[in-house]
């Protein structure tokens, strides 16, 4: 048995590497198999989740567009009813955001709208691999007429402030127990991904032969309380452990309780974050939350302070 405090970890490295880096490093949190990451690895790892339709790994990344276009394509765009955008109207035509899935969604859906076509194409001839299955480079007969400017992050940071809380991303990986998890991933708007207790078989080498639980805030550690917690946790490693000897990994957790360590990224926009800590920091939210909540505001505080503003 493993005991470990929560944390968090903003994950600025993903900012800086390719989309399919990306993909590979946020998709393999599922599985906890991370040591598969080398060199070579991402594409064929992002292509095989896009083949099995695992499209809940294809939000963890965004691409902001501008587009140049007409008010008549915009309102063409607009019919389709979008989803999963942030969109805004700027001079001269439309800002953007998606993630990797909503575009081949809308694709799938609305290939013949002129918006759709000139994003898509434009991503596709970027990033083929990412749109696999769902666009094919083709020579059209009435080619979209209108600009699409794919924007870096430091781009997107440029823009003005009220664009900036809507269109710039980030993720956050934590690690907490799940009865945290079941109150983060309660935010709509937010993409997540999380360590499945279904695949991950505990009593394998990499994961130390053993349960890894969360320190639990409310009981001091040489407390009557943390002790039966304590008795409480290293039984049902030991019933877990005995289930997998017959049993699958997604038979056997049922027995694991909400102090089990899991490892979730949240992924969304600043907007977003600012709702999240206006809950999740507040006298009301749950103790555990705040632990973690509390200090990673306080860090985007510091990151954009004319965004985030002390209260």
């Amino acid at each position: 048995m493993i005991v470990v405090d929560p944390s968090y970890e903003i994950q600025d490295d993903l900012d800086q590497g390719s989309l399919v880096t990306r993909l590979e490093a946020c998709g393999r949190i599922c599985y906890k198999s991370e040591e598969k990451i080398s060199e070579g690895s991402a594409l064929p790892f992002v292509k095989k989740i896009a083949e099995h339709g695992h499209n809940s790994v294809m939000e963890m990344a965004v691409v902001t567009l501008r587009l140049g276009c007409s008010c008549q394509q915009i309102t063409d765009f607009l019919v389709c009813q979008p989803k999963f955008f942030i969109i805004d109207q700027v001079e001269n035509g439309l800002l953007v955001t998606g993630s990797i899935r909503a575009f081949r969604e809308l694709y799938g859906s609305w290939p013949e709208i002129a918006v759709v076509q000139a994003m898509v194409d434009c991503l596709g001839a970027r990033h083929p691999f990412l749109l696999e299955g769902v666009w094919q480079p083709v020579v059209r007969k009435v080619a979209p007429a209108m600009a699409v400017e794919k924007l870096s992050l430091a781009q997107v940071e440029q823009l003005a402030s009220e664009l900036v809380l809507r269109h710039r991303y980030l993720s956050v990986k934590f690690i907490v127990n799940r009865a945290v998890t079941h109150e983060i991933v309660r935010h709509r708007p937010c993409s997540f991904l999380q360590e499945s207790q279904r695949y991950c078989r505990y009593s394998q080498d990499k994961f130390g032969n053993q349960v890894t639980f969360i320190r639990p805030l409310f009981f001091a550690p040489d407390s009557a309380e943390y002790k039966l917690w304590q008795q409480a946790m290293e039984l049902t490693e030991a019933l877990y452990l005995q289930l997998l000897e017959t049993a699958t990994p997604q038979a056997a957790r049922t027995v694991l309780p909400n102090s089990c360590k899991t490892e979730i990224i949240v992924y969304c926009n600043l907007a977003e974050w600012k709702h999240i800590f206006k809950l999740r920091t507040s006298p009301a939210a749950e103790p555990s939350m705040r632990e973690v909540m509390i200090p990673l505001e306080a860090e985007i505080q510091k990151r954009y302070p004319q965004l985030f503003r002390s209260r």
